[in-house]
């Protein structure tokens, strides 16, 4: 950790440090260090994203774009993180970004920073426990021979959601174990799955295959342009991250364990994610009847291939388990942000969202609307055969501008920024314009139609929600704006002024 020359705010007691930052401590804090960062890895979950979306990989780019656009897309994240885990060291606050983007740039910055936030917390959801289903459809076809229609996916979806919502309503505590079993189901399924592909195969593909071959089954004619789309399967598994920023009003010295769960949820997964995806590529046995796979999902056809049928189900459940506790975790994080933008009144019945249980100390009914919201988002995945890749898309077009602001405030109000006990010292104001760069490039990218010829069902819906979410808050904003009300930082006021404050 760097040391800054300018004055930091020094480590103080998590609940005391709470109340200057106007909240009055309402939430169990019961989760640890290491639960912090566990629950950003779970989010992260290269089980989850690397897993999803490697068969839109295989078409945007393949194997080179995979391996190498995970290299870089990853160290430009690390920039992102480390921007905001120092922004998070001086507000660990459940409303994170927009509480961060207020403090630094002012009312509208944060109801907007807030609203994107938000749109992309809902979205991962969806997208996660979406893909878990797909997993589940391509077990059971394996397993049963039932052909998973998006109708049953849907279903299975649903049930999905349905247990992350029981497993959430039961408190802070049970997420937080799950989530350091997670971590160890992630670290032990990447080795037993790499392990399992490295030693049974009699045939792998050489090294100028995986890390050279470029392939476009996406209908444009720029590689330039096709090998840009592919980073999306690494852009979308780096995101969640925020997660340890949402949980740190339940976290012990979050002024520091926050920071360093979004770091170290990063490096981790970032070694893990290149050694699952190399080891799924050098596996592969047929790369046309892997990416037509009659499962649906093209690392279950190389699972089969390459370990029978045994071991290609066995594979399976290790992924559908992770990819049932990254949705887990993203819906704590995501009912977080829901709890704390009505707090400060930004939510239609926002009095609704910000009640908490008084004997889980959870905000229960928060969990449930971000659970119905993330089922709606779903819902066009029944009728569009690119729906799927479109809500992967609005969790990253939604969440990676969010993590940008804050950085850019804190860079561009560097005089009103007081630095935490977690920072960057006169490395900041670097590593934040090499942030605000990369995730300016990837948002316009990912609003950019990605299979050619672009018609209504290969159309990418997610700027339409990008821009439906921005209009809805603008006219909210005009509406209710006024009642939008998030307590001001000062050092110098007394913490029971700050709890007069709270809503």
């Amino acid at each position: 950790m760097a040391r800054s020359s300018r004055e930091t705010v020094p480590r103080k007691s998590d609940n005391a440090y709470l109340r200057e930052l106007g909240y009055k401590p309402v939430l169990a804090r019961r989760m640890g260090p290491f639960g912090n960062f566990a629950i950003s890895f779970s989010v992260i979950s290269v089980l989850s994203g690397c897993m999803t979306l490697y068969g839109f990989g295989m078409n945007t780019g393949g194997p080179s774009v995979m391996l190498w656009g995970w290299v870089l897309v990853g160290a430009m994240v690390l920039f992102v993180g480390a921007g905001l885990a120092e922004v998070t060291s001086a507000y660990p606050t459940s409303g994170a970004l927009y509480y961060q983007a207020e403090q630094l740039g002012g009312r509208k910055w944060g109801w907007y920073t807030g609203w994107l936030n938000l749109l992309g917390l809902l979205g991962a959801i969806a997208g996660i426990d979406y893909g878990c289903a797909l997993f589940t459809g391509a077990f059971l076809n394996l397993q049963w021979g039932i052909t998973p229609t998006p109708e049953r996916i849907m279903v299975i979806f649903l049930c999905i959601l349905a247990l992350h919502l029981v497993l959430n309503l039961r408190g802070v505590r049970l997420v937080s174990v799950l989530n350091s079993v997670s971590v160890w189901w992630h670290v032990g399924g990447v080795l037993v799955i790499v392990g399992a592909l490295i030693i049974v195969p009699s045939r792998h593909q050489p090294a100028s295959f995986v890390f050279g071959e470029f392939v476009n089954n996406t209908g444009w004619s720029s590689p330039l342009y096709v090998g840009a789309l592919g980073l999306l399967l690494a852009q979308y598994t780096f995101s969640g991250y925020d997660a340890s920023a949402h949980l740190s009003e339940e976290t012990t010295d979050a002024q520091v364990s926050a920071p360093r769960g979004i770091i170290h949820a990063i490096g981790w997964s970032w070694l893990a994610g290149f050694a699952l995806l190399a080891g799924l590529t050098f596996a592969i046995q047929d790369y046309a009847g892997t990416v037509n796979t009659a499962t649906g999902v093209p690392p279950a056809q190389i699972f089969l291939d390459a370990l029978g049928l045994t071991g290609a189900k066995l594979l399976l459940l290790v992924v559908i388990v992770a990819q049932f506790f990254c949705g887990n975790a993203e819906t704590a994080a995501a009912s977080r942000m829901v709890f704390a933008f009505s707090r400060d009144g930004a939510l239609p019945g926002s009095a609704l969202w910000r009640d908490i249980d008084s004997r889980t100390g959870t905000p229960r009914k928060a969990v449930l609307l971000a659970v119905v919201c993330a089922a709606l988002l779903a819902l066009p995945s029944l009728y569009s055969p690119v729906a799927y890749a479109a809500i992967t898309s609005i969790n990253v077009i939604g969440i990676t501008p969010a993590y940008a602001i804050p950085i850019f405030l804190r860079i561009r109000n560097r005089a009103r920024f007081r630095p935490g006990p977690w920072n960057l010292g006169s490395w900041g104001v670097i590593v934040g314009v090499v942030a605000v760069v990369w995730v300016t490039a990837v948002t316009v990218l990912f609003c950019l139609p990605q299979s050619a010829p672009v018609s209504v069902g290969t159309f990418n819906y997610a700027p339409v929600a990008l821009f439906v979410v921005l209009l809805l808050a603008s006219v909210w904003w005009r509406k209710q704006g006024s009642s939008y009300q998030v307590p001001a930082y000062s050092s110098d006021r007394s913490a029971s002024a700050y709890e007069r404050e709270v809503i």
